[in-house]
């Protein structure tokens, strides 16, 4: 997640959607107050090499705390925080109306056929567990990590103002771009590319069963996107 006082926009990341190349990408115009949540290590040390903003800014000012979050200072010692695939409803409070009402909202999705596949085999390398079956993958997942419409809706309604696609994930990053003026060129870093070990599309690794069970979890960004199976 990144929000940038300086640029007035707030990025909210989606899972498997190249969210973090993203992030990445836009740290290089961040400014000193801006909101820059922590990544995974590896692709910090390739935000740092490029010579762009790491973490920044990402603890919640006290006085944007709601219950749960004086609750869980109080029981557990955790201050609240920024972080990785929050949910427009969580950044809309801890921001406040202001900055969320504001500022250039957007976000990312991916057909999410496909999306499971490229989830299925980064779980099986950061795991290294590269027996485990497709279909106990999917039902092992919770279902809001099956669906990414939760992350940039509210009460089921999108709560973004943009919401690119993956399959044309250059040509909508310079879309939101423009719609914050940002001019100059920023180029997308290819990160977690490895991961994935089958390079077959992913309509030959799901079986009718497995397709069905993922559209019934991704009704929404289906509905909204025009996604199909086959497309």
């Amino acid at each position: 997640m990144i929000v940038s006082h300086r640029h007035r926009f707030i990025f909210l990341k989606t899972r498997k959607t190249a969210g973090t190349s993203i992030e990445v990408a836009l740290s290089r115009v961040c400014g000193d107050d801006d909101i820059i949540t922590p990544i995974a290590p590896e692709d910090e040390a390739v935000r740092g090499e490029l010579g762009y903003r790491g973490p920044q800014n990402d603890l919640v000012p006290f006085h944007r705390y709601r219950k749960r979050d004086w609750r869980r200072l109080l029981v557990k010692h955790r201050r609240a925080r920024f972080y990785n695939h929050m949910r427009a409803v969580d950044a809309r409070a801890l921001l406040g109306d202001e900055v969320w009402n504001s500022y250039f909202k957007f976000s990312f999705d991916r057909n999410p056929w496909d999306r499971m596949v490229s989830a299925y085999f980064w779980i099986k390398f950061r795991t290294g567990n590269a027996d485990l079956p497709f279909n106990e993958f999917l039902v092992q997942q919770r279902p809001y990590i099956l669906s990414n419409y939760g992350i940039y809706s509210i009460d089921s309604r999108v709560a973004v103002d943009f919401v690119g696609r993956y399959e044309t994930l250059v040509d909508d990053f310079n879309r939101a771009l423009a719609q914050i003026g940002i001019t100059e060129p920023l180029e997308l870093p290819r990160l977690k590319a490895k991961a994935r070990t089958d390079k077959r599309p992913y309509r030959e690794l799901i079986t009718p069963d497995e397709e069905r069970f993922i559209a019934s979890h991704c009704q929404a960004e289906i509905a909204l996107m025009g996604y199909r199976f086959a497309s």
